[in-house]
């Protein structure tokens, strides 16, 4: 039994090697954010990565060209706060270059407005927004000092530059923002937006509040009794872990929700993460990770697509529980992406 065990392992890793080929990576530009979301960082803005240290954007372009080449066709890009990297738009150009499937950002849209419509004409397809609140004094709360009239405009400007799509991210706290669940889904499906509701992590900060502050999806689901057909929910193809329910009235417009603590979704994880300094990550929930080598930068051909193969090797068994594992805790949000 024991001699079987290697050779099981190898044959998993290659079928992750396979899965991860045709999927979703993760970039991280920025460990900065201008905002402390309570369930994310802490309150004090300081420690961020030396500027020298994180990748360039000629790195960026090296690194997603080698991912291209072995068939990754999803690119989502993170921070921290995205926009404050100041060639953002670069990397949306070069990377919209390489013709991706798909080419998305998550954003707070503190810097939306005024980016919205350059970000669209460099290739971005897709926009998500975190918005936790439609009140401003409970939305600055939850951000540490968040400007919700920023981000409403912001999101107003994604509307009017004419996004593929655009959704909202809303973690969910009890006693805190659970109440406008109803709300944030009116709000959004007047506004043509796909409103995704996030059960808190108990990764980095959230490792301090998510027993405490846990909605399940299930409770979620409740509070929206009315809006939402019943049903186990259905995920939109390479596009993450979420599950979507339909809208009551037929009308097609529908609400996600991502199961990071109830159901850890691990088994069918397809993602990889690539942080600012150029380290790849197969999980969200540990610090394990492969460095990006000085060839891979440079873009040397195959040097990416073997740190691909050995961080993919990483990924967590079965037996993993995902963001609820004590070590979670540890974990810096700003440096994954979330």
């Amino acid at each position: 039994m024991n001699v079987a065990l290697p050779v099981l392992r190898e044959m998993s890793a290659a079928v992750k090697v396979e899965r991860a080929s045709a999927r979703l990576v993760r970039i991280s530009l920025t460990d900065r954010c201008d905002m402390a979301c309570v369930y994310c960082r802490p309150a004090e803005r300081g420690a961020y990565m030396p500027a020298d240290e994180r990748l360039s954007v000629a790195q960026w372009e090296a690194v997603l060209r080698g991912l291209h080449a072995e068939g990754v066709r999803r690119v989502r890009i993170t921070g921290g706060e995205p926009l404050l990297h100041r060639d953002v738009l670069e990397v949306v150009r070069r990377v919209a270059a390489l013709e991706m499937d798909d080419l998305a950002i998550t954003t707070n849209a503190s810097r939306l407005a005024a980016l919205a419509g350059p970000l669209r004409a460099a290739g971005l397809r897709r926009v998500t927004v975190s918005i936790d609140s439609l009140d401003s004094g409970r939305f600055a709360a939850i951000t540490r000092g968040g400007d919700l009239a920023a981000v409403l405009a912001g999101v107003a400007a994604a509307l009017e530059s004419g996004f593929d799509e655009v959704k909202t991210n809303t973690v969910v706290l009890r006693g805190v923002n659970d109440d406008e669940l109803p709300a944030l889904v009116r709000w959004a499906w007047e506004r043509g937006i796909t409103p995704r509701f996030i059960e808190v992590m108990g990764v980095g900060e959230g490792g301090n509040l998510w027993r405490e502050a846990l909605v399940p999806r299930a409770e979620m689901i409740a509070r929206l009794a009315g809006l939402l057909r019943v049903g186990e929910g259905e995920r939109d193809d390479d596009r993450g872990p979420a599950k979507y329910l339909r809208a009551a009235d037929g009308s097609g417009r529908k609400v996600g929700f991502i199961t990071g603590s109830t159901d850890t979704y691990c088994a069918g994880c397809d993602r990889l993460r690539v942080t600012s300094e150029g380290k790849m990550r197969p999980c969200l929930a540990t610090d394990d990770g492969v460095g990006i080598t000085e060839a891979g930068k440079t873009g040397e051909p195959g040097a990416v697509a073997a740190t691909l193969r050995e961080a993919w090797s990483m990924k967590p068994d079965a037996s993993w529980k995902g963001c609820t594992e004590v070590t979670a805790r540890a974990v810096s949000m700003l440096a994954t992406g979330g």
